[in-house]
């Protein structure tokens, strides 16, 4: 069933507000999952309903690691999106997606350690696909967004998510190119299997910064080059954001993704986990009222 766009956009390094929104006001949002990094910004651009999450707060004081992905997620659902447009800072793989250029990720190789990464624990359980992770109506879209902002793009992009906050190794680096990665960062895992989780359609912009550390003669990275680099990609960003806003089509036309839960629970009803039930009241509401 058609309904109205609600655009969940998630700022990442370099990306810490977004412009042309109106009606805006800063709203704390309070998760059975802990606290998101930051207040949500609510407001609208044009006739698109946006809320706007900066990935690692404003002032960057949270590693990505200490993400709370599953809050920012659960939140950004309690928020009334429909879909979610991450922007994240990432390194290059490729000799041909050079710094400055920005990718759409298409696949993700997931090396995190640790870090919680679904919302359907014992007592509910649940098995999602991921084998197409991202939403293939909204990528087109924001790949026609940079391309509309004068920004050069790469579509199709694998995306490494490593653990860090160091940066790679050589062999690392050489590892993950062996392995088909294009891209690499620390953020978009979890991320996107939570998204997948809570039934939002779900794409990434990767604003490439560095060439990691593959390269033979290249300098290793180091954060200045890469801030000055973030700098260049934030403001381009912020013009594709406003060009992905405003190509929206006027009715948003319901996407598989929006009702994966329905074939993706397994744990009998009568098995389920009260508690935990009442933690997936905004992820998982919608089918757990169809059950």
């Amino acid at each position: 069933m058609a309904k109205n766009w609600c655009i969940g956009i998630i700022g990442g390094s370099g990306l810490y507000d977004i412009e042309g929104i109106e009606e805006e006001q800063w709203l704390a949002i309070e998760t059975p999952w802990g606290d998101p990094s930051d207040e949500i910004l609510f407001g609208r651009i044009g006739n698109v309903q946006v809320r706007f999450l900066p990935r690692h707060g404003r002032g960057h004081p949270t590693t990505p690691g200490e993400l709370n992905a599953r809050a920012n997620i659960d939140a950004l659902k309690r928020a009334g999106c429909t879909d979610i447009l991450s922007i994240s800072a990432v390194g290059s793989l490729r000799e041909e997606i050079e710094p400055g250029r920005f990718a759409i990720a298409e696949q993700f190789i997931d090396n995190t350690k640790g870090r919680p990464s679904t919302f359907f624990t014992s007592g509910c359980v649940a098995h999602v696909s991921m084998a197409d992770p991202v939403c293939a109506r909204l990528s087109e879209m924001a790949a026609k967004a940079v391309s509309a902002a004068k920004g050069k793009v790469a579509v199709g992009a694998t995306y490494l998510a490593m653990e860090g906050p160091q940066f790679s190794s050589r062999a690392e680096s050489h590892m993950y190119r062996a392995w088909g990665a294009d891209i690499i960062g620390m953020t978009a895992m979890p991320e996107a299997k939570l998204a997948r989780e809570a039934e939002l359609p779900y794409a990434l912009i990767g604003m490439v910064t560095d060439y990691d550390c593959w390269r033979e003669g290249e300098d290793v990275v180091e954060v200045a080059a890469v801030l000055e680099q973030m700098q260049k990609n934030g403001e381009l960003a912020k013009k594709a954001v406003l060009n992905f806003i405003g190509s929206l089509p006027k009715t948003r036309k319901a996407s598989p993704i929006d009702t994966c839960l329905d074939t993706a629970m397994i744990t009998a009803p009568s098995e389920r986990d009260p508690g935990l039930l009442a933690k997936l009241d905004a992820v998982a509401g919608r089918a757990l009222k169809s059950k």
